[in-house]
């Protein structure tokens, strides 16, 4: 069986916890991909996803929910209007958490896997519907080794059934 070490991308991009947010953002807008491992002196100590950076720039509370059905609204459908998204609001958005650091929005508490870890491991976490996770660090003593999107995970599954096909 094939293990993480066999799938894992090693030319990991990472970032900072005192890197600024705004320069993450455009890092990420400029990036294939949707998150970077947090690294402090070579060890893992968080990730950050767009996930992490959508409520800095669309926070909830910009988002009227408006009832649809007949009162007292008990079986109704809901649909979600955003109130502000315009060029003024990210400017806006960009001044005010420019300087901020990226470790005060990343996520510590970071899933990874270990180089000898089998594929149906990673499989599981980056197949878990209630984590959402596309991008998982692999990690040896507490470094960064490499990365598995599911993208790589993907192609594995593909290549080992043409293989055996």
């Amino acid at each position: 069986m094939r293990r993480a070490r066999d799938i894992m991308t090693t030319d990991v991009q990472a970032v900072a916890p005192d890197d600024d947010v705004a320069d993450v953002l455009t890092r990420l807008a400029r990036a294939d991909f949707n998150g970077f491992p947090v690294v402090d002196d070579g060890r893992l100590v968080g990730i950050v996803t767009q996930g992490d950076l959508i409520d800095l720039f669309q926070p909830s509370d910009r988002t009227l929910w408006i009832p649809v059905g007949f009162p007292p609204f008990l079986e109704s459908l809901t649909y979600a209007v955003d109130l502000s998204w315009d060029e003024l609001d990210v400017g806006i958005d960009l001044v005010k958490n420019a300087g901020k650091p990226i470790e005060r929005v990343m996520t510590t508490d970071v899933v990874t896997v270990a180089p000898d870890d089998d594929i149906d491991r990673v499989l599981a976490l980056l197949a878990d519907g209630t984590r959402d996770i596309n991008r998982l660090p692999v990690v040896k003593d507490g470094r960064v080794v490499g990365i598995i999107a599911r993208q790589d995970l993907l192609r594995a599954l593909r290549d080992e059934r043409e293989a055996t096909a």
